[in-house]
C-alpha cells in the first residue's frame, strides 16, 4: 500500500531534522532539497504546498537530508551553485564557488575598463567560475583557465558549454608550467590559502571539499608567494595581478607582492568589509628573472 505526502508536511519534517543536527540553515537547506527533487523552483513549494510527493521523490529527498544532516554540502547534493548570477555544475572535485569570490570579479572588472580585447589568465579555475564570470560580462576579452585537475577542467569546459561561452579556453597545468611563452593583461586567482593546521579544515563545508584546492603551506602563503613569484613572467608590461586571500592574509600578501617588486600594490574589502582581494601592476620597465 502506499500513502502519499504532501510538499508541506514534508518540508516541514525535514526542516525539523535539520534543526536537530545543528543545521544553520535548515529551512533554507530544506526548501532547496525539495525543489532540487521536483525539478522546480523554490517558489513551487509556496504555491502548490498541498501536492503530494510520490513515494520515489520522498524517498530521494530523504536520503538527501540525511546526507545534509551528514554535513555534506548542499552544492554537492544538488550538483549546482550560483555564481555571479550563473548557474554553475559543481562536484567534490571542485571548490563551491562563494559570494566572497565575487569581490576578485568586481576588482577585475574595474581594472578591465576602458580597455578592449584584453588577455586574461584565471589560474586554479576549479568550476570555472571566476573565468566564467568575466567572459560573460566581457565578450570581447579572451580567457584562458588552467587547472591542475583533470576531473576540475572536465567540469568547467561543461559549465562554458552550458552557459554559451565561447570566449574562453581552457588548459591543464601545475600554476605556471604549462603557459610557455603566454603573456596576459590580467592574471586572476582563488589559489589555496588555508594553513595547514586550521581548525576550519575539520568544520563546515570544507570538510568535503579538494583538500588540494585548500590548503597552502604552514601559513596558507605557499601559493600566493609562488604565483607572485612567477606572474611577472607571464604579465604584460603594466598588467595586473589579482589574487584572493583569507581574511587575515592582506598584509602578508600585500608585502610578498611587494617584495616582487610589483607597483600600485593595494586590497579590497569583500562584502563584510574584510580585505579579501590584493594586487599590483607589473612595472612597465620589470626585468624578468626566470
Amino acid at each position: 500500500m502506499t500513502t502519499s505526502t504532501e510538499l508541506r508536511a514534508a518540508l516541514n519534517a525535514a526542516v525539523r531534522q535539520l534543526e536537530h543536527s545543528g543545521t544553520d540553515s535548515a529551512r533554507l537547506d530544506a526548501e532547496v532539497l525539495l525543489a532540487h527533487v521536483l525539478d522546480k523552483q523554490r517558489v513551487y513549494l509556496l504555491t502548490w504546498p498541498e501536492q503530494a510527493l510520490t513515494d520515489e521523490q520522498h524517498n530521494h529527498y530523504q536520503q538527501l537530508i540525511d546526507q545534509r544532516i551528514q554535513g555534506v554540502p548542499v552544492a554537492y547534493l544538488t550538483g549546482m551553485r550560483e555564481f555571479w548570477s550563473l548557474p554553475l555544475t559543481v562536484s567534490n572535485d571542485t571548490l563551491i564557488p562563494r559570494p566572497d569570490t565575487e569581490t576578485l570579479v568586481s576588482i577585475a572588472l574595474q581594472k578591465l575598463q576602458g580597455q578592449q580585447d584584453q588577455r586574461i589568465c584565471d589560474l586554479g579555475t576549479g568550476s570555472g567560475a571566476i573565468a566564467l564570470a568575466l567572459a560573460s560580462e566581457r565578450p570581447d576579452c579572451e580567457l584562458l583557465a588552467t587547472d591542475i585537475s583533470a576531473a576540475s577542467l572536465e567540469i568547467a569546459v561543461q559549465n562554458a558549454a552550458q552557459l554559451g561561452l565561447h570566449n574562453v579556453s581552457f588548459q591543464q597545468s601545475d600554476w605556471f608550467l604549462a603557459l610557455a611563452e603566454q603573456q596576459f593583461d590580467l592574471i586572476v586567482s582563488n589559489p589555496p590559502y588555508i594553513a595547514l593546521q586550521d581548525p576550519h579544515l575539520t568544520q563546515g563545508d570544507v570538510v568535503h571539499e579538494p583538500r588540494q584546492a585548500l590548503v597552502s603551506g604552514s601559513e596558507g602563503l605557499d601559493d600566493l608567494l609562488h604565483i607572485a613569484t612567477g606572474a611577472q613572467d607571464y604579465l604584460c608590461p603594466t598588467g595586473w595581478l589579482l589574487l584572493e586571500h583569507g581574511w587575515q592574509q592582506a598584509e602578508a600578501t600585500c608585502k610578498l607582492l611587494v617584495e616582487q617588486g610589483y607597483q600600485n600594490v593595494s586590497s579590497w574589502p569583500d562584502e563584510t568589509g574584510h580585505l579579501r582581494v590584493s594586487g599590483g601592476q607589473r612595472p612597465g620597465n620589470t626585468v624578468k628573472n626566470r
